[in-house]
């Protein structure tokens, strides 16, 4: 048997015996080179595992989620969402376009699906509970919306991207990602409003004078959190700093508003928020530090590049072996992290990527928006799991929901591969470099 398929192999054993995807990444990693290397070669374990950390852009992960995390305790979720019941008022399916619009905002803030799943659900699930709406399509339909903070800038899943393709501008692909991303929210709308509208989930009528003053009281509440992605995509825009450096405004800017607006965190809750967002980004960088022996191993005994030239020589048809691709991503989504898919998945897919002359940043929104879906996708759904777990609901129960909701993103990815100026226009309008 061949050193590439001992560790293939290797890697799969360990995944389906219940090892951790980091550990799994590292030990196939080890077995490859122990077959079909010098022995001696395992000294580079320490250097690969350091070098895959060692990148500046990285250091965005755990501030991003950190501002997360400040964001999700400084009861700015609750003020979003009250904002927005004033706004839209109680009508048929309100509180569903609420809970999706939450989300949305909430992604331009952390990048981080699950966080934002945990912050609305907890708000959210009781109010739409109340109005009649059952507690497995609550959970499904903000965990599908959640989803779409890996495409909504600053993603943590776009920030990686931009690391393991080489040449790919990142504030070209946080502008990227941010049309499909309203894209998706809308397309997992429309189901919403309609099944509600059906069962009459919720009712009323529309905002009144009196409600109007409402609005305005909400929206100075809610104005500090929507101030946030203005802040942080103004920013980048204006040159005024880099991808890395806006991680450090927005916590920064989360600071100040825990502490002096909203006035819901004090010092003792920063050093447990730090505590927490250190624990989380060790997570994330583990997998990444342990699958820079994968990288290596695949690199150096030639796996990654016999596999391309593999699914290269499937179909000289690009339009069909795209269609192949975004299957199997969304297998891998229902089943791993984004992290893992884009370590494991990218030394494959970047020699495809170049011989069908695909746009690297097309291609990256394309890849976000799959795993995307593969966040509320059972049966290893993370969003799911924590809106459930915050429902008190088994996730077998949102199945149904869930299929609906895959449908109607699914529906959202085909137009931006098929139209890509969706993704590609706002950031060549802009004048970032698309590739």
């Amino acid at each position: 048997m061949s050193p590439d398929l001992w560790m293939l192999l290797a890697f799969a054993g360990l995944l389906i015996a219940g090892v951790p995807v980091a550990f799994s990444l590292g030990l196939a990693g080890a077995v490859g080179i122990l077959a079909g290397l010098p022995p001696a070669m395992l000294a580079t374990l320490g250097t690969n595992t350091y070098n895959s950390i060692a990148k500046y852009p990285l250091i965005a992960i755990p501030l991003f989620i950190l501002t997360g995390l400040i964001f999700e305790r400084s009861g700015v979720a609750l003020r979003l969402v009250r904002f927005a019941q004033a706004l839209i008022g109680p009508r048929h399916g309100g509180l569903a376009l609420v809970a999706v619009l939450v989300c949305m905002i909430m992604g331009g803030m952390s990048g981080s699906g699950p966080a934002d799943a945990a912050a609305v659900a907890m708000v959210m699930l009781p109010s739409m509970t109340k109005a009649g709406y059952p507690k497995p399509f609550s959970a499904t339909l903000i965990a599908a919306s959640a989803s779409t903070a890996i495409l909504i800038p600053p993603s943590v899943a776009l920030i990686l991207y931009s690391i393991v393709v080489p040449g790919v501008d990142l504030r070209a692909l946080f502008a990227a990602g941010l049309f499909p991303g309203i894209l998706a929210g809308l397309a997992l709308l429309v189901p919403a409003l309609l099944v509600s509208k059906r069962y009459g989930w919720e009712g009323g009528t529309p905002v009144a004078g009196a409600e109007r003053l409402r609005v305005g009281e909400t929206f100075k509440q809610a104005l500090p959190a929507l101030f946030a992605p203005v802040l942080i995509l103004g920013g980048l825009r204006s040159g005024l700093f880099t991808p890395t450096e806006a991680a450090v405004v927005a916590v920064a800017y989360g600071v100040v508003i825990g502490l002096f607006v909203t006035r819901e965190i004090g010092l003792r809750d920063l050093w447990s928020l730090f505590g927490e967002a250190a624990v989380i980004s060790g997570v994330v960088m583990l997998i990444i530090a342990l699958a820079g022996i994968f990288a290596w191993a695949g690199t150096m005994l030639g796996t990654f590049r016999d596999m391309a030239q593999w699914i290269i020589a499937l179909t000289d048809n690009g339009v069909l072996l795209l269609i192949l691709i975004m299957l199997a991503v969304l297998a891998a989504g229902m089943l791993l992290d984004a992290i893992s898919i884009y370590l494991i998945l990218m030394p494959i897919l970047i020699p495809v990527m170049q011989h069908f002359e695909w746009n690297p940043v097309w291609f990256g929104i394309l890849l976000a928006m799959n795993i995307a879906i593969g966040q509320f996708t059972p049966p290893v759904a993370v969003n799911l799991m924590v809106t459930t777990e915050v429902a008190k609901i088994r996730l077998e129960q949102t199945v149904g929901w869930a299929l609906l909701f895959v449908v109607a993103m699914a529906g959202a990815l085909a137009l931006v591969a098929v139209f890509p100026e969706i993704a590609l226009w706002l950031p060549r309008t802009l004048g970032y470099n698309v590739g």
